[in-house]
């Protein structure tokens, strides 16, 4: 359980690091998946739980997609969808899990991309997760 704890708490900084470090960054949310949150920053627990779920689904649909590529290995990795009032990301981030940002209209995507991408190296132990066994806990 201790364990826990402080990979928690590495990866809540490490998301900080992330929203503070790309100006105009709301939200993010970690999750798998599923759609469940695994952790978060910039947003109260419903909204970070609405974005996990919605992102279930969004993910799943991507990946729909990517089977239809003939050499594509049907991975989803990166999706942005820009709307009125600002840009949403969800990239692949590890086995099962995913990174989630939302962001103002005036973020710089660049960055955006490049600061997901490092940070989903530098966490990528802590985002994983892998499938439960029978008679395994969580």
């Amino acid at each position: 359980m201790i364990q826990r704890q402080s990979n928690q708490t590495n990866m809540d900084w490490m998301l900080k690091d992330l929203a503070e470090g790309v100006p105009q960054t709301r939200n993010v949310v970690v999750l798998s998946a599923d759609g469940l949150r695994m952790a978060q920053y910039g947003a109260d627990t419903d909204t970070a739980d609405r974005l996990a779920a919605a992102c279930a689904g969004l993910q799943s649909l991507a990946a729909a997609v990517a089977s239809e590529l003939p050499h594509g290995d049907g991975q989803m990795r990166l999706v942005v969808i820009e709307m009125d009032g600002g840009f949403f990301y969800l990239m692949a981030a590890g086995q099962g899990a995913y990174l989630a940002v939302l962001a103002d209209e005036g973020v710089d995507a660049g960055l955006m991309g490049q600061r997901m991408r490092d940070l989903v190296l530098r966490i990528g132990e802590h985002l994983s997760t892998p499938p439960r066994h029978e008679g395994q806990t969580a």
